[in-house]
């Protein structure tokens, strides 16, 4: 059930009954067995915060858990809500059964048709086109010409998928993470999915940034409670790097725990999703955009159960693939043409370079001297035909930081201390004479 709010359009209400909840008396069951096993002794109060529902709608269900004598009331007074209920040795018999079958305790699921209807309405609600003014806001504190910015608008607009490439070392990794910055408002996450009887824990505490509660009663009439079964967080931002292998992009299934996790694509709905050093992985690149040729153009993901059932999952993700490998190099001009947006990530301008170096300082509360990094290209970087790179002043500057430590020294921007931070950064190929005197 979805009602407005002024946080986002689309607020899950909370349910009346089990049939406005989606979820079937026998899985309910389950549930508050599992969670009476687990604590022993709830009131009914307690019960309803651990299941995420209101009362009176598993109310019923309680009832006949009851009748069956699996669980009875011990106490309470002023009605249901403040009874408390413990569970018999035959339901804690039951308990132990129902947690062979799966181990998941917590907020009850929310089924799959009420997650895909509230993503339709948030896609239509997070409409928002960003301007030069709110670009180059959200990228104020990186260094990057205009040329760039005005690549990232219109593919951020687009909320499609884009390619951010160039030499390492110039903010490619960072520039994918500002993007985030443009992504306004919140979503409602839900704890958990059900999906033909399984249950899939999509809640993230890693990746997902929950709001104040403040925030999540805002709008609301307080006689109409949300649906405790989801939590409003900041529109998510997802990282992978190296790392990401095929299998991360499927429902995991933990045969002892009896429950799935969501894949990484589907972490970030609503949010991005950030493939950084892609072309690094263990599989191949045409691999990994080989299995989301079909989300990326149909917006519609394809996951399965263990059973082999497949099922629809609704793909509304920002994908950015950052890269220091040329595109072409990596895929062919069929895949290139499905990432929309290329945007590269050019080395630094000499004036750029400075500016960048300025800001470190800053950052760092060390003096600025332009005469030193002058110095620095002309004594060391020409010489040995180092190419400038936005990762350089922010690295050195770190470097002199640590050395005038282990020296027991101020850190300061001198043409000494400079020239030792390059001795320990950069690679020096070239031979030294040999003497034997």
């Amino acid at each position: 059930m979805l009602t407005a709010d002024s946080t986002v359009t689309a607020t899950p209400k909370a349910p009346k009954t089990l049939h406005e909840a989606g979820l079937g008396h026998d899985l309910i069951a389950q549930l508050v067995l599992k969670t009476l096993h687990l604590s022993g002794e709830l009131t009914g109060t307690e019960l309803s915060a651990r299941l995420g529902l209101p009362f009176f709608s598993f109310e019923p269900v309680l009832a006949d858990i009851k009748a069956q004598h699996h669980c009875e009331v011990s106490g309470g007074a002023l009605g249901s809500l403040s009874y408390r209920y413990r569970i018999t040795d035959a339901g804690r018999s039951r308990a132990m059964l129902f947690m062979e079958h799966n181990h998941y305790v917590g907020r009850a699921p929310v089924p799959l048709s009420q997650y895909t209807a509230y993503m339709h309405s948030f896609k239509q609600s997070a409409k928002r086109h960003v301007d030069r003014i709110s670009v180059r806001k959200a990228f104020s504190h990186l260094v990057i010409n205009d040329r760039v910015l005005d690549q990232l608008g219109p593919a951020i607009n687009a909320g499609h998928s884009m390619f951010v490439y160039g030499p390492p070392g110039n903010g490619k990794t960072v520039i994918s993470q500002a993007i985030h910055n443009l992504l306004e408002g919140s979503l409602y996450i839900p704890h958990a999915l059900e999906v033909e009887g399984s249950i899939i824990s999509f809640f993230d505490p890693v990746n997902h940034e929950p709001l104040p509660e403040q925030n999540v009663r805002e709008g609301l009439d307080l006689s109409d409670d949300y649906d405790r079964r989801w939590v409003l967080c900041r529109r998510p931002q997802v990282m992978v790097g190296g790392e990401l292998s095929l299998d991360q992009l499927e429902l995991s299934y933990n045969p002892t725990m009896g429950f799935y996790r969501a894949p990484v694509q589907a972490v970030a709905n609503g949010g991005i999703l950030v493939i950084d050093d892609f072309g690094r992985q263990t599989c191949s690149p045409r691999d990994l955009l080989n299995r989301w040729i079909v989300p990326l153009e149909s917006r519609v993901d394809f996951l399965s159960l263990q059973t082999g059932q497949k099922f629809d999952f609704p793909f509304m993700t920002l994908m950015v693939f950052a890269t220091n490998i040329k595109p072409q190099d990596l895929v062919d001009e069929a895949f290139l043409r499905r990432i929309h947006y290329k945007i590269f990530a050019e080395s630094p301008t000499r004036a750029e370079y400075f500016e960048i170096f300025e800001n470190c300082c800053r950052e760092n509360g060390i003096e600025y001297r332009a005469e030193v990094v002058e110095k620095l290209l002309v004594d060391y970087y020409r010489p040995r035909q180092i190419q400038l790179r936005g990762c350089h002043p922010r690295d050195l500057i770190s470097q002199a930081v640590y050395l005038a430590e282990y020296l027991g020294q101020p850190a300061a921007l001198t043409p000494e201390v400079m020239e030792l931070a390059c001795a320990s950064y950069f690679v020096d190929d070239r031979e030294s004479a040999v003497s034997y005197a």
